[in-house]
């Protein structure tokens, strides 16, 4: 078994040492010591104790940019559900490293906060995405796209707390499955009448007279003979 990073190193000696002292007892110093290493080797992969406990939040979103990037307006909302099973990959990936910073998030009001702002950055991205998607600037698109993007986010992380507590054993079909929850909440704009072009419209009324009499009219209409 090949030995651990030191990356891997330092993560887990912050996580047994927040476990054991607190979090804002320990420091980077006592981590590094932990971990075997010196205080430069710690801040060569990290920039405070603070981002140990933090998945690399710029570079999830750049890989969220890229998957976004390959679509078109056909293939827009795929894309979205895609970039979202991204971040849940990574969270599984993680394995108890995520499960542990989950339990900390929730006890520390300072990284709850963080947390907070972090999901603000994805929401925002999303957002912008989709409103460039829908082709607009108005009131209403903005609102619409504001509201798909927070509809999106919200499903993600409804499955990720769900896996974080053992509750779902197959996160990625429930994300999948959420996310078409998500996209049928928002259906596309319907066309107006004048825009439709060609194609054949049908329109279902109500009236008094027997079927058989309406047949010989519906059918000079469909065959373009008129009333």
């Amino acid at each position: 078994m090949s030995k651990p990073t030191a990356r891997v190193r330092l993560a887990d000696a912050a996580f047994a040492l927040f476990d054991e002292r607190g979090y804002e007892q320990t420091t980077v110093d006592d981590i590094a010591e932990r971990a075997g290493l010196g205080r430069s080797t710690f801040f060569r992969y990290y920039r405070s104790k603070e981002q140990v406990i933090f998945p690399d939040h710029d570079r999830l979103l750049e890989l969220i940019r890229d998957r976004l990037a390959t679509s078109n307006d056909s293939t827009a909302l795929v894309a979205v559900s895609d970039a979202v099973r991204l971040v849940l990959l990574h969270y599984i990936d993680e394995g108890d490293l995520a499960r542990r910073r989950y339990v900390l998030t929730s006890k520390v009001p300072a990284l709850r906060d963080r947390e907070i702002a972090s999901v603000a950055r994805y929401q925002r991205l999303f957002r912008e995405f989709i409103l460039e998607w829908m082709g607009g600037s108005t009131q209403a698109a903005s609102l619409r796209a504001e509201l798909m993007a927070a509809a999106v986010v919200a499903a993600h992380n409804h499955v990720l707390r769900r896996w974080l507590r053992g509750e779902s054993a197959d996160p990625v079909a429930e994300v999948d499955e959420a996310m078409r929850e998500v996209l049928a909440l928002f259906p596309p704009s319907s066309s107006p009448v004048d825009a439709v072009g060609d194609g054949t419209m049908v329109v279902a009324f109500r009236t008094g007279q027997d079927i058989d009499a309406l047949l010989p009219s519906l059918r000079r209409l469909i065959e373009g003979g008129g009333a």
